[in-house]
């Protein structure tokens, strides 16, 4: 199992999404989940920063410049995904991250108080 760390970029940028009420409440992680062409689009138009700011934590053994570096998506490069902050609350549990776990958590927390 990769040695994952908080990856902040991609902290600071869901919070402002947030913030702002670029969220999606309704739509399933499974639906909602970008494919991998979308991902190649997004890298290929804004660079590999835009889209290592849409994960939550990064692998720093891994490549720079490679999608293996990047872990525990949260949007569909438009929008915070609820499901998909739950999705990586769970994942982060389960496989003892802690500190994704809490970024997670603090996002979906603040997630709900934006909505009321």
């Amino acid at each position: 199992m990769p040695g994952y760390r908080v990856h902040e970029p991609g902290v600071t940028q869901a919070r402002r999404l947030i913030d702002d009420g670029a969220v999606d409440v309704d739509t399933p992680w499974s639906d909602a989940a970008p494919s991998a062409e979308e991902a190649n689009r997004v890298i290929e138009k804004e660079g590999w920063a835009a889209f290592a700011a849409w994960h939550l934590a990064e692998d720093p053994e891994a490549s720079e410049e490679t999608k293996a570096r990047y872990a525990f998506p949260y949007g569909d490069f438009t929008k915070v995904n609820r499901a998909a902050l739950i999705h990586a609350k769970q994942r982060a549990a389960q496989n003892d991250h802690a500190e994704i776990e809490k970024a997670a958590d603090d996002l979906l927390e603040r997630l709900d108080r934006r909505r009321g």
